[in-house]
C-alpha cells in the first residue's frame, strides 16, 4: 500500500522494535541512509537493529554508528515491530528479507519499485533515499546532530557524484547546505569517499584489462567470471571509468562474486538502462540501474549485450532518418522542398 511521508513517520513512531535493511552491494545512499534513520530512531527512543547481507566497504568506517551493522545470522528469525527497508524494493535485501518476522515498511527513490511491502513511500523525484530521510526528520522534531548529518550528507552527495549528475536539484543543495551548518565537513566525506587500499586499485587495474567497446563504441562493459573474481579484490568505481570513454552510451559492469549469479551495473548519458535492468528482475533510474542474473557467464554475457544492443538500436534509426534528411537537404535546388526529406521523415 503506498503511503504519504507523514504516514511513514506515523509507522515508524507506533513501532517499538525496527529491524532496517537496504540493499546487497551498498553504495553511499545505502549507507547513509540506513545509518541516518538509525540515529533518528535511537533519538525517538526506538529499540533498532541495524542488518545488512553484505559487507560494509572499509570506506564508510568515516560514519559515527557503522560499526552497529551487522549480517543477518545464518537460520536466525529476528522478530520485530517493523522491518524497513531502504534504498531497495524487497528482492534487493538478500536473506534479511526471510529472516525478519515483521510489518514492512519500504522507503525509496527508484521509480521502479514494485510495491511489494505492507506499506510503500516511494518519491522518484528525490535524488537519494537519504533526501527522504531528510524530510522525515525535518519532520520529526528530533535534534540534527552530527553523526545524523553525516550520515544524511554521505548519501546525497554519492548518489549525485557530489552534486554533478542530473538528479541534482535546489531541494539537494538546500538540504546538503543544512547539513553544513550542523557540522559536516565535505571534505571529510568526499576524502574517505575516494581512498582505497592498494588490492583495491591494482584490482580495478586489472578488471580494465578487460574492457569490451562494442556498438560502434556505444556501449562499453567488463565481464568477469567467478574465476576472474577470485583474482580480483574490488571493483569499486570501475563503472564510473567506463561511463567516461568517449563515444560510449551505455557502460556496464557484470561480476560473479558467486558461482551462478550475476550483479550487474549500467550508467548511460541518457538512455534508459532502468528499462534493460527491468527485463532481467532488476530495476533503478533512467542514467543508473542494476539487476542480477541467475545464469551461466557465458550465457548472461550475451544477453545483457543483447538487451543493451536493443537499448541502442532506437537511436541508430534516428540517427540514420537525420542522416538521410541532411543528404536530401543537400541535393537539388535548395531553396525548393525535396521529396526525398519528406520520404526520409516517415
Amino acid at each position: 500500500m503506498t503511503i504519504t511521508l507523514e504516514e511513514a513517520l506515523a509507522e515508524l513512531r507506533k513501532a517499538r522494535k525496527l529491524v532496517l535493511t537496504a540493499h546487497q552491494n551498498p553504495d553511499g545512499d545505502a549507507i547513509g541512509s540506513l545509518l541516518g534513520l538509525g540515529h533518528m530512531l535511537q533519538a525517538l527512543g526506538k529499540d533498532i537493529l541495524l542488518l545488512l547481507d553484505d559487507d560494509v566497504p572499509t570506506r564508510y568506517d568515516v560514519l559515527p554508528g557503522h560499526e552497529l551493522i551487522q549480517k543477518p545470522e545464518e537460520g536466525k528469525t529476528y522478530q520485530a515491530d517493523l522491518l524497513v527497508v531502504l534504498d531497495a524494493s524487497l528482492d534487493r535485501i538478500g536473506a534479511v528479507r526471510d529472516a525478519v518476522q515483521a510489518t514492512i515498511l519500504n522507503i525509496d527513490h527508484h521509480p521502479t519499485n514494485g510495491g511489494a511491502a505492507d506499506f510503500l513511500y516511494l518519491d522518484g523525484h528525490r535524488a537519494a533515499t537519504a533526501e527522504i530521510i531528510y524530510q522525515l526528520w525535518e519532520l520529526s522534531g528530533v535534534e540534527l546532530t552530527l553523526p545524523l548529518a553525516m550520515a544524511l550528507y554521505t548519501g546525497i552527495a554519492t548518489d549525485t557524484g557530489f552534486f554533478k549528475f542530473s538528479n541534482t536539484s535546489p531541494f539537494t543543495m538546500r538540504s546538503a547546505a543544512r547539513l553544513l551548518e550542523a557540522g559536516v565537513e565535505p571534505n571529510i566525506i568526499s576524502e574517505a569517499m575516494e581512498i582505497r587500499p592498494y588490492s583495491h586499485v591494482k584490482g580495478l587495474a586489472d578488471a580494465l584489462q578487460h574492457v569490451e567497446l562494442w556498438h560502434e563504441g556505444r556501449a562499453a562493459g567488463v565481464f568477469l567470471s567467478y574465476e576472474q573474481m577470485q583474482e580480483i579484490e574490488a571493483t569499486d568505481s570501475l563503472i564510473d571509468m567506463l561511463r567516461v570513454i568517449e563515444g560510449v552510451e551505455i557502460a556496464t559492469v557484470l561480476k560473479y562474486k558467486e558461482e551462478g549469479k550475476a550483479r550487474v551495473s549500467m550508467r548511460s548519458n541518457g538512455i534508459d538502462v532502468s528499462a534493460i535492468a527491468t527485463k532481467f528482475g532488476g530495476g533503478g533510474h533512467k542514467r543508473a540501474a542494476g539487476c542480477g542474473i541467475e545464469k551461466p557467464y557465458d550465457e548472461a554475457r550475451q544477453e545483457l549485450k543483447a538487451a543493451i544492443d536493443a537499448a541502442l538500436a532506437p537511436t541508430d534509426k534516428v540517427d540514420e532518418a537525420q542522416a538521410a534528411l541532411r543528404e536530401a537537404a543537400g541535393a537539388g535546388d535548395p531553396t525548393q522542398p525535396s521529396a526525398a526529406i519528406g520520404a526520409a521523415a516517415q
